[in-house]
């Protein structure tokens, strides 16, 4: 099973909401008997952590004897951590920055390369072994694709934004304010922006490079990895070697969106992606079920080709305690898809898509991540504000209290 999952969920007896469902078939499901879809990913910081000291913690056992591997509980101040992009690592290069300032003071002036080996080393103890088996048998499976599979069209494989994006996308992104954003977007509903994004050539490049991918596979016998259990067909893109422009994608064309549009929820500090393809139609998958990404901000935009049917639907955001209420009449949207046409949301926008009926339907999406906004949801405690079932329970407990202390005056 591939590592990355959306969350299914089990869905409150309604008319309605069960017609939804009933149409719809793999991501976080909400009928049934509860979580019955892919599992989310499970945290790499389930190892043991415990203060050391007064100003540093335990990082989790080493496999190198019994030395502990340590971190400063505070942030060195004043100490301009180095960049890690241009390295070839398992981790996210941002992650390893903001991990520096945690460093003892002694490493501080060791090389980059000592220094990422041994922030990589803390972070390979967090992760339990079972991940640690699967990641390993994930990276052999690349290596394997990327010594053998030759691409049909290269130009994919680094970003051209001119080939890539229509010049509405290019400009309001070049300009880089809320305005020009605005300016090419609808926000039908609060928190789902639609605009045109790519451009007709790249998006039928895109369909026949994985076309050529699944026929490589089948020739090879190589079982492909999809991307999610929710689904039977599609690809993983950064199976096959594009990964880097992915992350390009995310970093230069998405993050400024999501800084204005999600920093509440993480859009700030995207530092990794999962990235791939889903095919709907004829001999492919159905549907998708209701369910929630496993991403802080999720691009999902139209390929092609000729289809009918297939909508989006979108019923609210939600937290995981509330996963499973109902909507409310204001948070239903419906979205159809065309090609080039990007939708963006919040991970946690619980939705799904509809039966397409005929034709091929292609999709591309990006789900994006942020490792810090995931460590501090640890630690939080009480409301979401982005999460409409925490907010009516904090204006009701708000409402109570003042009351109480109504009453309580009275008498």
């Amino acid at each position: 099973m591939h590592k990355h999952g959306g969350k299914k969920f089990k869905q409150s007896n309604s008319k309605s909401s069960t017609e939804h469902l009933q149409r719809t078939s793999p991501s976080i499901s909400l009928h049934g008997g509860g979580f019955t879809g892919r599992q989310p990913e499970a945290s790499p910081a389930t190892g043991s952590t415990g203060l050391c000291g007064k100003n540093s913690f335990e990082a989790g056992s080493s496999s190198r004897g019994k030395e502990m591997s340590r971190l400063m509980l505070n942030p060195i101040k004043n100490h301009k951590p180095e960049t890690y992009e241009d390295m070839e690592l398992d981790v996210s290069s941002l992650l390893l920055s903001s991990l520096e300032m945690h460093l003892p003071s002694y490493l501080l002036g060791a090389s980059r390369k000592n220094k990422a080996s041994y922030m990589r080393g803390i972070l390979k103890d967090y992760v339990p072994p079972a991940l640690r088996y699967r990641d390993q048998k994930q990276k052999e499976y690349r290596e394997k694709i990327m010594s053998n599979y030759q691409p049909l069209h290269r130009e994919l494989y680094t970003i051209d934004p001119v080939a890539f994006f229509v010049p509405t996308f290019l400009k309001a992104i070049n300009d880089n304010t809320e305005q020009s954003f605005r300016s090419i977007m609808s926000e039908p509903t609060p928190g789902i922006f639609t605009f045109e994004m790519l451009q007709p050539r790249f998006c039928e490049l895109m369909i026949t490079e994985v076309e050529h991918f699944e026929k490589w596979a089948d020739r090879t016998k190589l079982n492909v990895m999809r991307p999610n259990t929710m689904t039977q067909y599609g690809a993983v893109l950064d199976d096959f070697g594009l990964q880097t422009m992915l992350k390009k994608l995310m970093e230069d064309f998405i993050s400024p969106l999501s800084k204005v549009f999600y920093a509440e929820v993480g859009g700030s500090t995207l530092d990794s992606h999962h990235g791939f393809i889903v095919e709907f139609g004829t001999h492919r998958d159905v549907d998708m079920e209701f369910h929630v990404d496993d991403s802080e901000v999720t691009l999902n935009v139209c390929l092609g080709r000729q289809f009918s049917g297939g909508e989006l639907y979108f019923r609210g955001m939600r937290c995981d305690k509330h996963l499973n209420t109902m909507g409310h009449s204001e948070e239903i949207f419906d979205h159809s898809h065309v090609p080039g046409c990007a939708v963006l949301h919040h991970g946690r926008h619980r939705h799904g898509a509809r039966a397409t009926v005929a034709g091929h339907r292609v999709n591309l999406l990006l789900w994006c991540k942020s490792s810090v906004f995931r460590e501090m949801q640890k630690f939080k405690r009480g409301f979401s504000s982005w999460c409409v079932e925490c907010n009516q329970e904090k204006k009701a407990k708000e409402d109570k209290l003042i009351t109480t202390g109504m009453e309580l005056l009275t008498r």
